[in-house]
């Protein structure tokens, strides 16, 4: 390769990268952890030694010009390469000691995690843990986590995936919802009530008729993408919604609805990248999730 051509900042590569892909300086600041000045001066450094203009002006974002467009392509490039030299760095290292990022659905987050990871604190106190909780899929591939609880299989082959167990879903709700019910007990009696939603699509629709409801978009007078959002409305009487059964049964401010139903089984799966389980450090942590997720 000839290193002399190559006459840019590659930290401004992807300085330009991001921005691109987040769509502004703003959110592009708070992805990288730096000012949005210094973001700014990065991207106009980097135009200036390219001698093009990456950006324009729309409303309150940026788009990119057909300049930038061209040259988007090859920072993503450069920017999967850069990932994949932190990934297998981060595989061959073998000290315990450090930090491991757990990405987990709110739900894990809150309710199951937290005895596992105090239970790993006491067994290797020199690991650190990184939750992040969030209902959205974490990129492995781009080190956004190390671990991932997931409720599906991945299908990319870089990854590698342990099913640990199957979970079930029951539907809840308080008893001063039930009673303006009437305490309903078959699924036809259901037409009219009230359920908490996670979006305006009819994914959950399609899930309930596992229970025999069968519901439109009136019956979601509230929803939200956040679990623990939803599960507080059920407990405070809003209408009826889906917990898993291990976390449902032990509120007592709610009661199963249609308990004589087959319950909506989801599978739990942990998941990582290949080239990052070879770390000794995220392959202890990953056993253990197995292990204490298994006997929850």
């Amino acid at each position: 390769m000839e290193w002399r051509s190559v006459k840019f900042d590659w930290n401004r590569a992807r300085a330009f990268l991001v921005t691109a892909e987040e769509g502004s300086l703003s959110a592009a600041s708070r992805a990288l952890g730096m000012t949005q000045p210094t973001l700014g001066r990065q991207v106009s450094a980097l135009e200036e030694e390219l001698g093009v203009v990456l950006f324009e002006r729309v409303g309150r974002g940026l788009t990119l010009t057909p300049s930038g467009l061209e040259l988007v392509d090859h920072a993503r490039a450069m920017g999967e390469a850069a990932s994949r030299i932190s990934l297998a760095a981060s595989g061959q290292s073998q000290s315990i000691e450090g930090t491991v990022c757990i990405s987990a659905s709110e739900v894990d987050a809150a309710f199951r995690l937290p005895p596992i990871i105090a239970k790993l604190r006491h067994l290797q106190p020199g690991i650190g843990i990184e939750i992040v909780a969030s209902n959205a899929e974490s990129d492995l591939r781009r080190r956004e986590a190390d671990i991932a609880i997931r409720n599906y299989r991945p299908k990319q082959p870089s990854l590698i995936a342990k099913k640990v167990r199957d979970i079930d879903g029951r539907l809840y709700a308080s008893d001063k919802y039930l009673e303006i019910l009437g305490y309903p007990e078959h699924p036809e009696e259901f037409s009219n009530a009230d359920f908490i939603g996670f979006d305006r699509s009819d994914q959950l629709i399609q899930a309930l008729k596992i229970f025999g409801l069968n519901l439109t978009q009136r019956n979601f007078p509230i929803v939200s993408t956040s679990h623990l959002i939803q599960w507080e409305h059920v407990k405070q009487g809003a209408g009826i919604g889906i917990m898993s059964q291990d976390i449902g049964d032990r509120e007592p401010l709610v009661r199963q609805v249609l308990p004589h139903i087959d319950p909506l089984v989801v599978p739990v799966w942990l998941v990582s990248h290949r080239e990052v389980h070879t770390s000794r450090r995220v392959r202890l942590v990953f056993d253990l999730l197995a292990e204490e997720l298994l006997s929850l």
